[in-house]
């Protein structure tokens, strides 16, 4: 049995739709359903559903062959995890953020917001810029416009939600995007299926790449 780890919401959404294309047998998921665990008909493939942060976890430890999850979660948890492919979908940027017409003083300790402190950590250090960081689970526009912080780390989309809290982009960490995760083990003991999996995945990705240049 191959097993997929996978990124509740759009994430999950999306593979689920297009792992038959590569010929997995895929279990029908009704839009209520509330079920974390979901095995194929043919006995040939496991799915469940976790939070993002847990996915390059679950591979890692062998609990999952294939993981599909966004490419912040697996600079923010650092786990031993071999990146396969990157599936050109999920696109966004991490970013550093701050408040319109504010410059951000690096003569000084500044203080970040984020959800992801050791991708922003990182990223500041590289820089020379000295920082203290606080972690935040929910909006951290909050952190800014409430004194909390100087700024925050966060991803950015269409930038919408920045815009309605008088905030704005300083500056671009990364590009971000859905990528294929897999098990070290699982790579050596599962060679043949795990391989000819990744090749759909290829090939897949390659498909989607055509259709988005002849648009």
């Amino acid at each position: 049995m191959i097993t997929f780890a996978l990124a509740k919401g759009r994430l999950a959404d999306k593979i689920l739709k297009m792992l038959p294309t590569i010929g997995v047998d895929v279990p029908q998921v009704k839009e209520d359903d509330r079920r974390l665990v979901l095995c194929s008909a043919d006995g040939k493939y496991r799915f469940f559903f976790s939070k993002p942060s847990d996915v390059p976890t679950y591979v890692e430890y062998g609990v999952a062959d294939f993981g599909v999850v966004g490419k912040d979660t697996i600079l923010e948890e650092h786990r031993d995890v071999v990146e396969l492919l990157d599936l050109g979908f999920g696109i966004c940027k991490m970013c550093v953020c701050g408040p319109k017409d504010k410059s951000l003083n690096y003569d000084k300790v500044i203080r970040v917001a984020t959800k992801y402190p050791a991708l922003a950590k990182a990223y500041f250090e590289k820089n020379n810029r000295n920082a203290q960081f606080i972690k935040l689970n929910g909006s951290v526009e909050l952190g800014p416009m409430v004194g909390l912080s100087d700024c925050i780390v966060d991803i950015v989309e269409s930038g919408r939600t920045l815009a309605e809290n008088n905030l704005e982009v300083k500056e671009e960490i990364t590009t971000l995007s859905a990528r294929l995760i897999a098990n070290n083990a699982s790579l050596k003991t599962k060679y043949e299926v795990m391989f000819e999996l990744f090749t759909g995945f290829q090939r897949w990705v390659g498909e989607q790449n055509d259709k988005n240049f002849k648009k």
